[in-house]
């Protein structure tokens, strides 16, 4: 295990004086590996939160390359990353801003057997993808695997956020919420539109949510926050694990 050197106490510090974190969480932060899928709006703060935070290893996933209509909300990414790819334009921001941690920029859209693989390499998942079928996908692997998720989504004026854990016998997954042959359907920002400082909102949570697991502390199981930034409500809701789930029913 590696531990903590008197660069990374000093670097740490506001965390450290948090008892609920400490010399304990903060170690358990930096020997943590944490898999973020997409490195787009919601992708952009997770990435440079848990970087900032300490999470000692971290796997950025994304197929796209950036334009000048991402720039309007993915923080990650700036004028000169243009036509670079996502994953890697994500990895330099956080790298410099804490050189002390691991990046593994991944330039591919996972699916399968690859998703599977790299779910279950991890301690913990990010969904900060922007379809309906990936946020399936991704929870169908995080099930099989035990293996917590935190899940974000936005657009327009809407946001939400669940957190999701398959070691817990009464945490629901995404599929006891939505379940894939159900009505809910969703679609890219390109299509509807997002307000920009939305996914900044959701993805700082998601961040929150994940460090909050990987130091040690209670995750929010079982809710699902939602929040409407044209009218400033924020709601959260009781989810239920269902039973006959077809997804992790048969895992319990």
């Amino acid at each position: 295990m590696t531990e903590l050197n008197d660069q990374a106490l000093l670097r740490y510090s506001r965390h450290i004086l948090l008892p609920e974190i400490d010399i304990e969480g903060q170690t358990r932060l930096l020997n943590a590996r944490a898999l973020i899928v997409g490195a787009g709006g919601l992708g952009s703060p997770v990435a440079l939160y848990l970087a900032s935070a300490g999470v000692g290893t971290l796997t950025v996933v994304d197929d796209d390359v950036v334009e000048l209509t991402n720039l309007q909300r993915q923080i990650a990414h700036d004028s000169a990353s243009l036509g670079h790819g996502k994953a890697e334009s994500a990895a330099r921001r956080m790298r410099a801003m804490n050189p002390d941690i691991r990046v593994v920029p991944l330039a591919e859209r996972l699916e399968g057997a690859r998703l599977a693989e790299l779910v279950a390499a991890h301690d913990l998942v990010l969904d900060c993808s922007d379809n309906f079928a990936t946020r399936h996908a991704v929870n169908r692997a995080a099930v099989v695997a035990r293996v917590p998720l935190v899940s974000g989504a936005a657009v327009r004026f809407s946001g939400q956020l669940a957190v999701f854990d398959p070691r817990v016998e009464t945490s629901p997954c995404y599929h006891c919420l939505f379940p894939e042959e159900g009505e809910a359907t969703d679609g890219p920002c390109a299509t509807f539109g997002v307000l920009s400082p939305l996914v900044g909102v959701i993805g700082s949570l998601q961040a929150v949510e994940a460090v909050k697991l990987l130091a040690g502390i209670g995750p929010s199981l079982g809710r699902l926050t939602l929040y409407d930034a044209l009218s400033g409500d924020i709601r959260q809701m009781r989810v239920p694990r269902d039973p006959g789930c077809p997804v992790c029913g048969e895992r319990r």
